[in-house]
């Protein structure tokens, strides 16, 4: 494509963006690599991967992220979690910003979020950073060239590291910003470098937008069985209790990694690419995710790297421990090239309980299973942060509480609603730990976690004798083919059975205590299921 000119369908005047510098307009992979590499914006590693880093921001900033607040979304908004922005506020950062872009080359990509046709959302990313519409291009779904031709924006994101915000005339908190305003269909991010700000702003537009369908958006990744996409799981979970890693199963064909939407057709995935964790990235334990760190216009970001031969370190977290790739879906082979299932037969809710109380698996009754969605419990352990002596516990409502402009209930209700209609199967399961809590117990292992959830997907979990968990009330399976029996009995795995019942009375109040604020909006079952 040719760079420099503007499609006839591309008018970035429309948001009042005039006197810009060269435009590149979906330019492909490798150009994008050029023009990053060649503006000094990263290092060409090993395989043509794109090494990268973030300056200060290592990770996404929640507390930088506002909602213009307008009569449309005054009565829609989770007021309470997303923090809001005056119009004139707004109408200030994106003239200051618009202004500060004059005369700066700009990268363009016209993307897809949403696989299912009648349900995606048409997005043009403006970038200032050639690395970051490579980023984009792999993370979102990529329209033909036929598509292009056609091309109308529903909602377009500019997104300008080099930007300042003024808190006193932005209204906003710091130099960092990430402001969304659904009257005029723009998002604006300025102040940092930090490519997830932009699939992740993409996500919150979704989780806004599609619940007025009546499909559910979901912070999970999702798999069908080899030959059968009606026969379709999703695992909802927080950073770090295995959402991705547990998904990749090669027995399985992975849908995605991380945001999904349930329509009334079954599910879809929103993005046509991973952003996977890379510490401590293991080629025995997950080949083909580490088999994308040496593969062609891979995004590194934020690792350490020898300077010489361009060799990762992974498990150098000096930069942080967030570091992570980025690439296509068509990377992964057992990839699904539609990005489609069926309505999911069973949903997974992966925790990662430090406390060492959760059995590795447990299934759900349907307002059990809504208890612990809108709980959204893992947790933080000693060493992780400053002053952290002691596992400390982590609730996300709806896995995901950065991301849901809309309060947790809506989201709650639909999931309960889709399934009460198609009678799927619920799960808690346990990655956490196990035989104490950490620091005295040990990781669940793996292969137990891989055991239980492949009998849980191929339905023999359910035929099996269940015991009913005394602190939550869920059922927990007696034996298991392939897995030790006293992994099922957590407090048969402790020294010390009184200690274990101080730790279990000790989480059943934390549940309670945070579940308290939802109590006045759910339905009586759900009610009746909270424990404490």
């Amino acid at each position: 494509m040719d760079h420099g000119r503007v499609n006839p369908g591309f008018r970035l005047n429309d948001q009042g963006i005039t006197g810009l510098g060269h435009i590149y307009y979906n330019a492909l992979e490798p150009d994008l690599m050029q023009h990053a590499l060649l503006a000094g914006e990263g290092v060409l590693g090993q395989g043509g991967t794109l090494l990268v880093t973030t300056g200060k921001h290592t990770g996404r900033s929640p507390k930088d992220k506002f909602v213009v607040r307008r009569p449309m979304t005054e009565h829609t908004i989770w007021w309470e979690n997303n923090a809001p922005m005056a119009p004139d506020a707004f109408d200030a950062l994106r003239e200051d910003m618009v202004a500060h872009l004059k005369g700066r080359d700009v990268h363009v990509q016209d993307l897809f979020a949403g696989a299912d046709p009648t349900m995606r959302l048409d997005v043009r990313m403006i970038t200032e950073l050639a690395w970051h519409g490579l980023f984009i291009r792999h993370l979102l779904r990529r329209p033909t060239r036929d598509e292009l031709e056609t091309f109308v924006p529903e909602f377009t994101v500019i997104n300008c590291p080099s930007f300042k915000a003024d808190p006193a005339r932005h209204g906003c908190r710091s130099e960092t910003v990430i402001a969304i305003d659904f009257q005029s269909r723009l998002v604006l991010i300025g102040g940092t470098e930090y490519a997830g700000e932009n699939k992740k702003a993409v996500f919150t537009l979704l989780n806004y937008l599609l619940p007025e369908k009546g499909v559910m958006p979901m912070h999970c990744s999702a798999n069908h069985a080899l030959g059968n996409p009606v026969d379709a799981a999703v695992f909802f979970g927080l950073s770090g209790t295995g959402k991705t890693t547990l998904s990749a199963d090669p027995a399985r064909t992975l849908i995605g990694d991380d945001e999904h939407g349930w329509s009334d057709s079954g599910t879809f995935n929103f993005e046509g690419g991973c952003y996977a964790k890379t510490i401590h990235l293991s080629a025995e334990a997950e080949p083909q995710i580490h088999g994308t760190t040496t593969r062609f216009a891979t995004v590194i970001e934020n690792m350490v790297y020898d300077p010489e031969t361009k060799a990762l370190d992974f498990g150098d977290d000096s930069l942080t421990a967030n570091m992570r790739c980025a690439y296509p879906l068509d990377a992964i082979s057992n990839a699904s090239a539609t990005g489609l299932g069926g309505h999911p037969k069973n949903i997974i809710m992966l925790t990662c309980d430090a406390f060492g109380v959760l059995p590795p698996i447990a299934r759900l009754t349907p307002a059990q299973a809504m208890y612990h969605f809108l709980s959204g419990f893992t947790s933080k352990v000693a060493g992780t942060e400053r002053g952290v002596t002691e596992p400390e516990p982590t609730f996300s409502t709806c896995f995901g509480a950065p991301f849901m402009p809309r309060r947790p209930e809506v989201y709650g209700k639909l999931l309960q609603a889709k399934i009460a209609s198609h009678g799927a199967t619920c799960w808690l399961v346990n990655t956490g730990w196990t035989g104490g809590a950490y620091g005295t117990g040990k990781r669940m292992p793996i292969r137990a976690t891989r055991a239980l959830l492949a009998a849980a997907l191929d339905g023999s979990l359910v035929e099996g004798a269940f015991r009913k968990d005394p602190n939550f009330g869920f059922d927990v399976p007696v034996a298991v083919e392939g897995v030790e029996t006293r992994l099922l009995t957590p407090r048969d795995t402790w020294a010390d059975g009184a200690a274990y019942d101080h730790q279990a009375a000790k989480l059943v109040q934390m549940f309670a205590d945070n579940f308290a604020k939802y109590v006045a909006f759910i339905d009586e079952d759900v009610r009746a299921a909270a424990i404490g």
